[in-house]
């Protein structure tokens, strides 16, 4: 890890919480991308006494090379496509929809899974914040703010600990505030700001919607 970096995804969702704190927010509400961002939003709900929920998009691999994301797919569908990617990979429209179809698997296999727990919250009139572990190629967070944007939200903010600075760029104009704590110049992966970046598991994502997702009931004892 860096020396500018965070010791967890709670220690970076408690910083994020506590500059959010700031802000005049009406009603809000803390949206989270799985699976790392939901210990980010979580610790952000409860540094505001805010609901969590979950925006499901899931980033678009390229072939032969799983951590390069081609674009992002939101859970209704939509996709967004980093044209660059494409064109540098050679990615062809049926890789893409073929990669689209198992990302929408994923997507309603999540949905089904965390709705149990938590039924989706109303955004219209809020006060919304969109947070994640940290933006790599930003794909997830763009699709997420394109389809939360949709349902009008009373602001849209995005809220992340770590990211590119040219990445950046793009969020910032599908957004009303972005909130960025570490935006260096050199940066390889997202996991490299962090001393744990251990895999988080549903399991624990559906533990976090149980406490944190109703607004206003986030108990004492959460903050572990």
């Amino acid at each position: 890890m860096t020396t500018d970096g965070f010791r967890d995804r709670d220690e970076a969702g408690e910083r994020l919480g506590a500059r959010l704190s700031e802000l005049a927010l009406s009603d809000p509400l803390v949206l989270a991308i799985p699976r790392g961002g939901v210990e980010v939003g979580a610790a952000i709900a409860r540094a505001l006494d805010a609901e969590l929920d979950v925006v499901l998009s899931r980033k678009l691999r390229a072939p032969a090379q799983p951590e390069l994301a081609l674009g992002a797919v939101s859970e209704g569908g939509e996709v967004y496509l980093n044209r660059e990617a494409v064109e540098m990979t050679g990615s062809s429209a049926a890789y893409i929809d073929e990669e689209r179809r198992r990302q929408l698997g994923e997507i309603a296999r999540r949905a089904q899974l965390y709705r149990t727990v938590k039924p989706a919250a109303r955004i219209e009139g809020r006060s919304v914040i969109i947070t994640d572990d940290g933006l790599a190629t930003g794909s997830t967070m763009i699709a997420g703010l394109r389809t939360v944007r949709e349902q009008r939200p009373r602001e849209l903010i995005c809220a992340v600990p770590v990211a590119p600075p040219e990445r950046l760029e793009e969020v910032r104009r599908l957004c009303d505030t972005l909130l960025c704590l570490l935006a260096p110049a050199r940066f390889w992966a997202v996991g490299q700001f962090y001393g744990d970046f251990v895999q988080v598991a549903d399991d624990r994502v559906v533990a976090l919607l149980a406490q944190f997702g109703r607004a206003g009931a986030a108990p004492e004892s959460a903050g572990g």
